[in-house]
């Protein structure tokens, strides 16, 4: 009689970030669980969250440390060093438990990965998800405090960041090639891009849209409502259309929480656009497909800098999912995953640029048609699944049998 094959040790999982909310260490843990793993995670907790929440084989641990979106670098750093403590804390205690047998730490902050130190030094491999380039976003966010001292401390800290870790994870071809030119071995990056979950962005589950069905050009964005995305330029650019093509019924519904939504309110007024931009605030995951599924064309505006230069929303691939024609300013990235016009381009602070990009959308159905195509045909090359067998791939290569022989910590 064959012998049970033995339990796979638990995964830890650390992200500063609400874990409901945060849609790729969601699918990551949602890929341990399906081959085999218990997961615990380690993230912020909402108003209302419970310390501890479990559910299918999933326990997480919500440490008493909420987000102050758009509060001041003090603030953050603040809320960087509670989260990391209270991590660090319950990491030990939890270990002496259960015996991880891997940890998956996200950043930012990158250093948040010294919270696993002690288990690294008994023996638990230690992955780091680089979401962001740090000191890049740093000095996008800050940019009064980005100053030489500054940028090579935060420069430091990812170097050492980095050293900690037995390997690491970082979401394209950009920022893996940036931590390769910073010298990191290309053995020790993996790429695991933000593709979207088929079984949420499932375009069947939802009413099919014909473009402009009842008349009005209906925009979608969904996402942060932060300066990194310029939705000023957005709705520059429906004013712009209101006025150029007066017969053009267009409207945005802008999804999304962020300390930019109070300026973005009063610009709509200033411009005498409040009909036709509605905030509707922040809405869970798995509500962002109907919200698509209802409009006619996906934003994806992002201002482009030093630090964008090398990132590429996640927003481009939901919205091509759900069948949609997609919108997004003209970055390297996006260029380099969604190449041969599968994507409408336009150039990043250019409200007449984007007034152009959606009206030609609107005019040319056979190249919105072709678009959309394209955006299928790259989705299936991008897909979830395989991003998630690179995961994997990469997790059973540090743990092969889910164990560790570690000592406690």
């Amino acid at each position: 009689m064959t012998a049970p094959a033995p339990a796979l040790h638990p995964i830890a999982v650390v992200v500063h970030a609400y874990f409901e909310e945060d849609a790729r260490v969601r699918r990551k843990v949602e890929a341990l669980v399906r081959s085999g793993r218990e997961v615990e995670v380690f993230a912020l907790r909402r108003a209302g969250d419970a310390p501890i929440a479990e559910g299918d084989g999933v326990r997480i641990h919500h440490l008493d440390v909420a987000r102050h979106q758009g509060a001041g670098l003090g603030t953050y750093l603040v809320e960087y060093l509670a989260f990391f403590a209270r991590a660090a804390v319950a990491l030990v205690r939890a270990h002496r438990r259960r015996r991880f047998a891997l940890v998956d730490v996200n950043s930012l902050p990158d250093f948040l990965v010294a919270a696993a130190l002690p288990l690294r030094l008994v023996g638990v491999p230690v992955v780091l998800d680089l979401h962001e380039a740090m000191p890049e976003f740093f000095a996008s966010r800050f940019p009064r405090a980005a100053n030489p001292l500054a940028r090579t401390a935060l420069r430091l800290q990812e170097r050492l960041s980095i050293r900690m870790a037995s390997a690491v994870v970082t979401v394209n071809d950009s920022l893996a090639g940036r931590l390769i030119d910073l010298g990191v071995p290309a053995a020790k990056v993996t790429v695991v891009l933000n593709s979207p979950s088929t079984e949420i962005f499932d375009p069947t589950a939802h009413p099919v849209r014909p473009f402009m069905a009842d008349g009005r050009l209906r925009l979608a964005y969904a996402g942060a409502l932060t300066p990194i995305y310029e939705l000023d330029v957005v709705l520059r650019a429906i004013a712009e259309l209101a006025t150029r093509r007066p017969e053009l019924d267009v409207a945005a519904t802008i999804h999304g929480r962020g300390d930019s939504e109070p300026a973005l309110r009063t610009l709509a007024a200033e411009l005498g656009i409040e009909d036709r931009a509605a905030f509707g605030g922040r809405i869970d995951l798995e509500a962002v497909p109907a919200a698509i599924a209802a409009a006619d064309i996906g934003l994806a505006p992002t201002r482009r800098d030093a630090f964008t230069e090398r990132s590429l929303s996640t927003k481009v691939f939901e919205y091509a999912a759900m069948g949609k024609p997609v919108v997004a300013s003209r970055l390297p990235t996006v260029e380099h995953y969604f190449p041969n016009e599968a994507v409408s381009l336009y150039t990043s602070g250019d409200p007449a640029d984007l007034a152009r990009a959606i009206a030609e959308l609107v005019d040319h159905p056979d190249r919105r048609a072709a678009s959309i195509a394209a955006c299928a045909g790259r989705l299936a090359d991008l897909s979830w699944d395989r991003q998630a067998a690179a995961y994997l791939a990469l997790v059973d290569r540090l743990a092969p049998d889910g164990a560790t022989r570690s000592r406690p910590a």
